[in-house]
C-alpha cells in the first residue's frame, strides 16, 4: 500500500488481533486513504489464517473478476463446514446441560468456580474434558467471525475454570475481542479491566512478557475508550497516571501519545492538570514520535507559539478525519483546541484584537466575536467586548485561595490513586 504520513494503521496493526484489524481496513476503504485494490489484497491476506472463507471468496471474486475461485479456498471451505458439523455434534450434550433451568440459576448465583464445577459434575453429568471442547469451539466460532457466539461460550468457560488454567488468560483476550467486534462496550470495559488485572498480577510471566501484554492491551483498549461513555476519563487515568502503562507507551508505542493527547484536549473536567503532565511526556518523547496533535500541544504550551499552533490545528483536522478512533472526536477537538488557544492568549494579553484572534482560531471575525461572547457567558470570564474598537478587554482574573486549595486537593486525591499497588497473547495466536 502507498504511504499516508498521518495514518497509524501500520503501527497499530502489529499489536492487534487480525480480526480487530478488519474495522480499520474498512475505514481506510471508506476514506479512500489507499488504493482499493491494495486494500483488498491486504484483506485477503488477513483472511488467509481465519475460517471466514466465504468472505475471502467474495474478495477473491472481486479482485480477480472472471477467474474461478482458487482450489485452496474451496478445499478450506469444505474443511470448515466439516469441522463445524463435528463440533456441533460434540458440543450438543454440553449445551443441553447449560440449557437446563436449574443450571442457569446456578450459573447466575454461583460466585465460586470450584463449587459450580462440582455441582455440574455431580448433578448433571458434566465432565472436566468438556471444558477443553467448549474453549476449542469458542475459538473456532471466533475464527468463523461468529463473535457473539464466541463471547457467550467464553463467558461460560471463564466461569468454570480457575485463573491458573492454561487457557484462562487467552480466553480473556478472546472474550474482549469478541465484545469489541460486537460493539458491546459495557461488557468490553468489564473484560478490559479483568484482563488488565490478570496481566498486572502475572507473577509467572517475565517482565518482558508483561511489557508486551500491556502494550497489546493499550492498543485493544483504544476501541473501548473511544466508544464507551466513560472512556475519555479512563484513558487518561490508565495511560497518563498509571506508571507501568505510561512506561509501556514510552518504551514500545509512543505513537499512542496521539490518542492520549486527544483525550486530554477533549476532556474539560480534568484537562488543566492532565495537560501539564501530558506536556512533560510529549517533551520527553518528541524525538521518538510527533504528529500535528502532539505538535499542537508543544507549540501552545512549550513554545507559546500561537501562529504555529494555529497552523497545526488545521493539520489536526485532517489527522482526526482520517483516524479510525478519532474521527468522531473532530468537532469536540477543534472546539476545545480553540478554547485552549483563547484561554492561554488571555492569560498573556489584557487587550486582544478580535481580528487577530479570529485569525489564530481559523475563524471569520464575525464568527469569532460570537464565539467569544458565548464563551464569556458560559465560562463567566472577566472580560468585555469592545465592538467599536474590535477588542476583547480582559479583567483581573485572580484565583481565590479557596479555589486554589480545591484544585490542589483534587490533584492530590487523583495522584494518590496511582500510588496504590496494582493487582493483577493474542487470542488467535495461542
Amino acid at each position: 500500500m502507498g504511504e499516508n504520513i498521518y495514518d497509524l494503521t501500520s503501527k497499530l496493526a502489529p499489536f492487534l488481533d487480525r480480526h480487530l484489524v478488519f474495522p480499520l481496513m474498512e475505514f481506510l476503504s471508506v476514506q479512500k486513504t489507499y488504493d482499493e485494490t491494495d486494500l483488498r489484497h491486504a484483506r485477503l491476506d488477513i483472511l488467509s489464517n481465519t475460517n471466514m472463507v466465504d468472505f475471502a471468496m467474495d474478495i477473491f471474486t472481486t479482485l480477480y473478476e472472471g477467474k474461478e475461485v482458487s482450489h485452496e479456498l474451496i478445499e478450506q471451505r469444505s474443511k470448515v463446514v466439516s469441522q463445524l458439523n463435528s463440533f456441533q455434534e460434540e458440543t450438543d450434550p454440553i449445551f443441553k446441560i447449560f440449557a437446563e433451568k436449574e443450571v442457569q440459576k446456578q450459573l447466575q448465583s454461583s460466585r465460586d468456580q470450584q463449587s459450580l464445577m462440582n455441582y455440574l459434575v455431580e448433578n448433571h453429568g458434566f465432565r472436566p474434558e468438556m471444558l477443553d471442547t467448549l474453549y476449542t469451539f469458542a475459538k473456532f466460532q471466533y475464527e468463523c467471525g461468529n463473535y457473539s457466539a464466541a463471547a457467550d461460550y467464553l463467558y461460560l468457560y471463564r466461569g468454570l475454570v480457575p485463573v491458573t488454567d492454561k487457557n484462562f488468560v487467552v480466553s480473556l483476550w478472546g472474550k474482549l475481542a469478541s465484545e469489541i467486534l460486537t460493539q458491546n462496550w459495557e461488557n468490553a470495559l468489564e473484560d478490559l479491566n479483568r484482563l488488565k488485572e490478570a496481566i498486572d498480577s502475572g507473577a509467572s510471566n517475565s517482565p518482558l512478557q508483561v511489557l508486551q501484554q500491556r502494550t497489546w492491551l493499550i492498543h485493544w483498549s483504544l476501541f473501548v475508550f473511544f466508544n464507551h461513555p466513560k472512556g475519555r476519563d479512563l484513558i487518561i487515568e490508565m495511560f497518563l497516571y498509571q506508571p507501568s502503562y505510561l512506561n509501556a507507551i514510552q518504551t514500545m508505542c509512543p505513537h499512542v501519545l496521539r490518542y492520549l493527547a486527544t483525550a486530554v484536549i477533549i476532556n474539560k473536567t480534568s484537562r488543566r492538570q492532565a495537560m501539564r503532565d501530558l506536556v512533560r511526556v510529549i517533551q520527553q518523547e518528541m524525538y521518538a514520535y510527533a504528529d500535528p496533535i502532539t505538535e499542537f500541544v508543544a507549540n501552545l504550551y512549550v513554545d507559546f507559539d500561537f501562529d504555529a499552533a494555529q497552523e497545526k490545528l488545521k493539520q489536526c483536522a485532517t489527522v482526526l478525519e482520517n483516524d479510525f478512533f478519532l474521527v468522531a472526536c473532530q468537532k469536540d477537538f477543534i472546539e476545545n483546541a480553540r478554547l485552549m488557544i483563547f484561554e492561554l492568549f488571555c492569560r498573556i494579553h489584557q487587550c486582544i484584537s478580535i481580528n487577530m484572534l479570529a485569525e489564530k482560531l481559523n475563524m471569520t471575525p464575525k464568527d469569532a466575536e460570537k464565539w467569544i461572547v458565548n464563551l464569556i457567558r458560559q465560562a463567566k470570564l472577566d472580560a468585555k467586548i469592545d465592538s467599536k474598537e474590535g477588542h476583547v478587554v480582559m479583567g483581573t482574573q485572580a484565583v481565590s485561595p479557596y479555589q486554589q486549595l480545591i484544585d490542589k486537593t483534587k490533584n492530590l486525591s487523583f495522584r494518590t490513586q496511582i500510588l496504590i499497588p496494582l493487582k493483577g497473547c493474542c487470542y488467535t495466536e495461542e
